[in-house]
């Protein structure tokens, strides 16, 4: 089997492809039209999010039988085309699950405690114990929309902690022992904390408007590790400038690249991303939720077992 990957990965995906009897070539600066010119030898590839995957690539590439993404998702691929060519697609959410679940309660934490706002301010000189005092987890309801592998994870991690989990999800049956699965309505009525663990889809995006924001009857803090699409960031600055948002973690912006590699698709900042990094009750972070030591070596791994499983 020939794959070509397209992006660097943990040492351990091409080490133990190549222990398997597959022929790798690597290939991490063509553009798109040059791969496309030589993607019909190939039978399968591997990539997290350099380009987009669509029709015409897929056309092209003749004989591939696998598109394998070393990430969560799959929305850089032409899912619905791909399948229709008779194309596997391989993606590892099992690989970095567990980075992001703590990842969304770190950022939790710290906004609680007011942690990124103490530590600028003692780098200034400041000391103020007062205007940093925090609140606490326990006692709390969080809600979650989603409750897939990044859903599950979280809701794992947060059972250490004295707080009711409850999740809305569009499939039925999805709730065990860490979380209780309940409608948006009720989650909307009982939460303190939401948290978004969806996939990037058309159902997600812009899912946290206004319209969704104002149908909760509490104030709530907001974490987002999923997309950065699933948030409308004008809405989110007006829920926070009237306190109807309490805080907000966000790891994904909507201003991100497709390719999750560098933050803005053009020139323009935003407005309300000014806003945004210059909040004391907001914590940013680049897209790195499940970007960890061990998530690399365990998202190349499901890679490669997930390859030897079906085609070897």
């Amino acid at each position: 089997m020939l794959i070509l990957h397209l992006d660097t990965n943990h040492p351990l995906l091409l080490n133990q492809l190549n222990d398997l009897g597959c022929t790798n070539h690597e290939d991490y600066v063509a553009t798109k039209a040059e791969v496309e010119a030589k993607i019909s030898k190939y039978d399968g590839i591997v990539i997290r999010s350099r380009f987009k995957i669509d029709k015409q690539f897929i056309d092209a590439a003749t004989s591939l039988k696998f598109i394998a993404r070393v990430g969560a998702g799959l929305e850089s691929i032409d899912c619905t085309y791909a399948e229709s060519k008779g194309i596997k697609l391989i993606a590892a959410p099992e690989g970095n699950r567990n980075a992001v679940g703590e990842h969304a309660l770190g950022m939790l934490l710290s906004l609680f405690n007011k942690l990124n706002k103490a530590d600028r301010e003692i780098r200034t000189g400041k000391w103020l114990r007062e205007a940093n005092r925090g609140i606490e987890l326990d006692g709390l309801t969080v809600g979650l929309i989603g409750y897939g592998n990044m859903g599950k994870s979280f809701a794992k991690k947060l059972k250490g902690f004295d707080v009711e989990v409850l999740c809305y999800d569009i499939l039925d049956g999805i709730g065990d022992c860490n979380c209780k699965q309940v409608s948006l309505e009720e989650l909307q009525k009982k939460s303190d904390v939401l948290s978004l663990h969806t996939p990037f889809n058309e159902l997600s995006h812009h899912m946290v408007n206004s319209e969704l924001i104002n149908c909760f009857k509490k104030p709530f803090w907001l974490i987002n590790t999923a997309r950065g699409t699933a948030v409308k960031t004008e809405d989110l600055v007006s829920a926070l400038k009237s306190k109807k948002i309490l805080g907000a973690g966000l790891d994904v912006l909507e201003y991100e690249k497709s390719s999750f590699e560098n933050l803005f698709e053009n020139a323009t900042l935003p407005d309300a991303f000014e806003y945004l990094i210059n909040a004391e009750n907001v914590l940013l972070s680049p897209h790195v939720a499940g970007w960890t030591a061990e998530s690399k070596i365990k998202l190349a791994q499901t890679i490669v077992d997930k390859i030897k499983t079906h085609f070897l």
